[in-house]
């Protein structure tokens, strides 16, 4: 049911992508602020308890009606896992981003994609050059393409079911909510919500640089892994950018030593926020580094399809 789930999730995606201010997100975005607004008052404390009950109030629903549905139907079920897959899958709501640049960078107009750049990373990308705007386009795309599609893959494969799915994009969202805005910046309140998705993305974020290493350069992959995935402010995007970069040749990161606040999916760049000298595996990227991201992901993506229809089967055949 699972692998089924995803790959209708995925065509419907591909048909029809879900916009990323969709009214799902808005829920979830009120729901965190509203959190935040009732439960903070300057202590971590506060912070767990608002977590705590904004997984209550969104996950647990998710997760009896899934097993309420499975008791009624297998079909109704399906359903329902398809619905929850498609809306927290995000493989489409940002890769027209990532495209549109490729694109303007393949005709030489260089100021349309630092437009769309500075758009999709909140960065200044005004002194950028080529080179710099390949490599930070390719590090955002890596790592949302593990905060939106693989994260999700692993949380759905496990017993809770799509109730995974919502638990892991809510974590991943409240760990940004709760700690990047200016007046939440260097709180207490926060420091729980990221403490808890690190814990909740370890698994998973070892799993997608495997996967990079397996489809792509693996030698390198791993041995940039070991090696300077330590250099980064955050453990988790050092480890995918290392793989991720090692995988395809690429020399990703910077040599600032500037750290900051965690990154996102879907706002800051990794180069403002990291705090790692340049690996010195693989060459500096380029416009062609884009196209290559795009062959690690799908195959990437294969990967984890073709390992959840085996397991699909082995417990069905079981």
């Amino acid at each position: 049911m699972t692998f089924l789930s995803i790959l209708f999730a995925l065509l419907f995606e591909q048909l029809k992508p879900l916009r990323a201010d969709n009214p799902m997100y808005g829920t979830v975005k009120q729901l965190a602020a509203r959190m935040e607004a009732s439960f903070n008052a300057g202590q971590e404390r506060h912070g767990r308890m608002a977590w705590m009950v904004s997984m209550l109030i969104l996950v647990v629903p998710i997760a009896l009606l899934h097993w309420l549905f499975v008791s009624i139907s297998p079909f109704l079920a399906l359903a329902w896992n398809i619905l929850i897959v498609y809306l927290t899958l995000g493989f489409r709501h940002y890769s027209h981003y990532f495209t549109s640049i490729q694109l303007a960078l393949n005709t030489g107009d260089e100021a349309t994609a630092r437009n769309l750049l500075a758009e999709w990373t909140g960065q200044d990308t005004t002194m950028m050059s080529v080179g710099d705007m390949s490599r930070v386009a390719v590090e955002q795309a890596l790592v949302t393409t593990h905060r939106n599609v693989f994260g999700v893959f692993f949380w759905i494969m496990l017993p809770i079911g799509p109730a995974g799915a919502v638990m892991y994009r809510v974590a991943e969202y409240l760990a940004r909510a709760w700690n990047e805005p200016d007046h939440l910046k260097n709180e207490a309140f926060g420091r729980f919500a990221t403490k808890a998705f690190y814990w909740i993305d370890w698994v998973p974020v070892r799993l997608t640089a495997i996967a990079f290493a397996v489809v792509g350069n693996f030698e390198d992959a791993i041995y940039a892994w070991r090696n300077f995935a330590y250099r980064w402010h955050e453990e988790a995007i050092g480890i995918i950018l290392c793989a991720g970069g090692g995988a395809m040749g690429l020399r990703l990161g910077t040599a600032h030593e500037n750290a900051a606040d965690m990154p996102t999916a879907d706002a800051t760049t990794v180069d403002s926020i990291t705090q790692q000298v340049e690996s010195p595996v693989g060459e500096e990227a380029t416009v062609r580094a884009l196209q290559s991201t795009v062959g690690l992901v799908w195959r990437a993506l294969l990967l984890w399809m073709l390992l959840l229809l085996l397991l699909s089967l082995a417990v069905w055949l079981g």
